[in-house]
């Protein structure tokens, strides 16, 4: 290769010239653009076949809730929560929102990084009756095979200021997510008059901050479990337990129960019967609750 030529090749590599080829790919990212909607669409519909035809068998990525990187199409499916491989009976279309929701693709950028690579950048939202259920950021990879585009890789995650909005906003309760608040509200206080050391430490995490009707003193772990062991061996037995009043809320992870409470505990033959009001703060953390403070009074 002569020195002239050289000299050409170069120039034929410079900045310049890929920004030139960037202006030039409007057909290729309006292509990008429609495969990524028209995987936003197949996601609401539940097109199974389409969201597998949509992703390349090599691909590779992370998701929403994904600890390690997936790989290959199988892993991907999987991940979205898709049966897969599919069963013969598998219904076709499962969606994944409710009937009315679209789709809406903001802030679109795709760059080339050859003829047959592209970086595709933007905040994808699904939405119904006004309201946006999910928004994502994301970063998907496209490799043009066989002529047309399809995506490699993704990278993707719920928007953080779109959560954090969401966090602070009363949920929806449903029958299942109270019946659970329910129950460990319960478990808690039985594992306190029985003692039960290993429940309390599972349930009962090391910040806790209590406060009861009967001291001035506020309570930590410690406490707590202190006066579990020392009801115990004073005889004292648990005879009813009732909740006349609960109200909840959920935010994010934080559970806040409002109750009035009844109980009625044996100690040496004698009864004694307690009722009062309380407020009690639950963390979600993984599947499980744990409660991490609470405020009691008599109620007078």
């Amino acid at each position: 290769m002569t020195f002239k030529a050289l000299v050409l090749v170069v120039l034929l590599l410079t900045p310049a010239t890929v920004a030139f080829s960037q202006t030039d790919r409007a057909a290729d990212a309006a292509a990008i653009r429609a495969h990524i909607e028209s995987i936003f669409q197949a996601f609401i519909d539940g097109d199974i076949e389409k969201i597998f035809a949509t992703h390349s068998e090599d691909w590779r990525g992370l998701l929403e809730g994904t600890s390690t990187p997936i790989k290959g199409i199988d892993e991907y499916m999987r991940a979205n929560g898709i049966e897969w491989p599919r069963s013969k009976d598998a219904p076709k279309n499962t969606p994944y929102y409710p009937e009315g929701t679209t789709y809406k693709v903001d802030d679109f950028d795709v760059h080339f990084y050859s003829t047959e690579l592209a970086v595709a950048s933007f905040l994808g939202e699904f939405r119904r009756n006004g309201l946006t259920l999910r928004r994502f950021r994301i970063m998907d990879v496209y490799a043009k095979r066989r002529g047309s585009w399809i995506q490699v890789a993704s990278h993707t995650v719920v928007d953080p200021e779109w959560r954090a909005e969401q966090m602070a906003k009363p949920m929806t309760i449903t029958p299942e997510m109270r019946q659970q608040i329910l129950t460990t509200r319960d478990a808690v206080w039985k594992a306190w008059f029985t003692n039960d050391r290993a429940a309390l430490e599972k349930l009962i995490p090391e910040e806790v901050i209590a406060i009861n009707n009967d001291t001035e003193a506020w309570s930590d772990r410690a406490a707590v479990l202190a006066g579990a062991k020392s009801f115990a061996e004073s005889g004292g037995k648990l005879v009813r337990l009732e909740f006349p009043k609960t109200e909840i809320q959920v935010y994010g992870n934080t559970v806040l129960v409002y109750t009035t409470y009844v109980y009625e505990i044996e100690v040496n033959g004698k009864r004694n019967t307690s009722s009062g009001r309380a407020t009690e703060m639950f963390v979600r953390r993984g599947d499980t609750l744990v409660n991490v403070g609470w405020h009691m009074d008599s109620g007078k």
